[in-house]
């Protein structure tokens, strides 16, 4: 079986709905897994802060925006009144209970509740429309067997076991749908698998159910050496390996979850990015071993919104426990590090969530002297550095040698070289590495 995730503008518009037939329906056995309709998630993040707010009218007249938006998709998209019906009812049921929330106390609960109807109304408006035009096809609840353990993370041997029953229910059909980014949590609540998320729902059901490959279908032809939104020169990746694909995808590249490959890497599966708008294109394909040379710089990313932490022994020299004492802090207040670099007397680390710095802060005082700066950027050189390393660090650095570099860490993974910068230099930054390291 084939999992094909598509993104949220693959089924942005009837249109694109249409054009999805050809790349689901070919006669191979798949599970899709769907997204919300593009703009859908962040109308109902909207909604979900007016309730917060209590602003119960500016919520209720979000709703109605919304929900006329999906009423003209039904109008447009279906010709058999029989479907549209069924549509509409599904339609109704959903956004009367975003109206019932209007007058009462809205939870965290009550949100992750509200952030799952995207994806529920993207999958049946699909189901319903494959239906009337003659492909069957079985519409499956994800959270019927997607679920998070005590400890947050997936519950694979749930998964596997409820999914693999649900399957074999249909012994005869060739296409499956389900929703991404959904799932419940150990005591059974509606959870999601955070912002991007259907990507990680592809590779945890294609590892799940053994599938032979899962596709991510957005609408860029694969990943590309660099980011196209800020370099005009760039090119599609043909082949990566699940190691470099992963260090890219966490370092900033937008167009693959970070979460999405260790699923598949674990059970070998194949994961392939495709372009929905142009489905001839080869994309980029990623297994654990490429068959095209695998050596040298592949790509470039940059993630923003670092916090860097410069931290100093009170004493001359780093004593034995600092940094254990050091990383016990980051632990106690769940914070991971990104980048590490040491001395004899001091630390300088970056973190992307500064939702505890405050308290991380006062707590190193007791021991250290402690130096922070915001609005960095960490740009990450992607490849296989392995048996490539003399003239890897001399290129990147020749690149940037007008760059002030904040810090390097080099040396940690085989595949990256990973370089903090103040943000405002980002651009500049990725557009010299394009010339120096690429040639373009």
């Amino acid at each position: 079986m084939i999992i094909k995730k598509f993104g949220g503008t693959s089924v942005g518009s009837v249109e694109r709905i249409q054009k999805l037939v050809p790349l689901i329906h070919d006669g191979q056995r798949k599970l899709v897994v769907l997204s919300a309709m593009s703009g859908t998630t962040n109308a109902l993040v909207e909604i979900s802060s007016a309730f917060y707010a209590l602003q119960d009218e500016k919520a209720t007249q979000l709703i109605l925006n919304l929900e006329n938006k999906y009423k003209q998709v039904i109008k447009d998209l279906y010709k058999q009144e029989t479907y549209a019906a069924k549509a509409t009812k599904v339609i109704d049921e959903w956004f009367g209970y975003l109206k019932s929330l209007a007058g009462n106390v809205f939870s965290n609960l009550q949100e992750r509740a509200v952030l799952a109807i995207g994806e529920i109304l993207s999958t049946h408006l699909v189901h319903f429309y494959l239906l009337e035009i003659g492909v069957e096809n079985v519409l499956l609840d994800a959270l019927s067997f997607m679920k998070l353990n005590l400890q947050g993370e997936p519950d694979m041997e749930f998964i596997s076991k409820e999914l693999t029953l649900q399957v074999a229910q249909y012994p005869d059909n060739q296409l499956f749908i389900t929703q991404g980014y959904i799932c419940r949590n150990a005591l059974g609540e509606t959870a999601n698998l955070q912002r991007g998320g259907s990507d990680y729902t592809a590779s945890l059901v294609g590892a799940a159910i053994n599938a032979n490959e899962v596709q991510i279908w957005t609408d860029i032809d694969g990943m590309h050496n660099n980011d196209p939104r800020f370099v005009d020169k760039t090119y599609p990746i043909h082949e990566l390996s699940f190691d470099e694909a992963a260090e890219l995808a966490y370092f900033g590249a937008k167009i693959l979850h970070p979460s999405t490959i260790l699923p598949a890497k674990l059970k070998n599966i194949p994961v392939s990015i495709l372009n929905t708008m142009a489905p001839d294109q080869k994309g980029t394909m990623i297994t654990a071993k490429p068959t095209q040379d695998n050596q040298g710089v592949k790509a470039v990313a940059a993630k923003d919104g670092i916090t860097a932490i410069r931290i100093k022994s009170s004493r001359m020299l780093l004593a034995y426990g600092f940094l254990r004492k050091v990383f016990e802090v980051f632990e106690k207040y769940k914070t991971p590090i990104d980048l590490i670099t040491t001395s004899e007397v001091a630390i300088s680390l970056t973190i992307d969530n500064p939702h505890a710095l405050d308290n991380i802060v006062n707590e190193l005082k007791d021991f250290c002297s402690v130096e922070v700066e915001h609005f960095q950027t960490i740009v990450c050189v992607v490849g296989n550095f392995a048996l490539d390393k003399s003239g890897v660090a001399r290129n990147v650095l020749s690149a940037l040698e007008h760059i002030p570099i904040r810090m390097i860490s080099y040396g940690g993974s085989e595949n990256n070289i990973s370089l903090l910068i103040e943000s405002s230099r980002k651009i500049e930054v990725l557009k010299a590495l394009n010339k120096g390291v690429f040639g373009l």
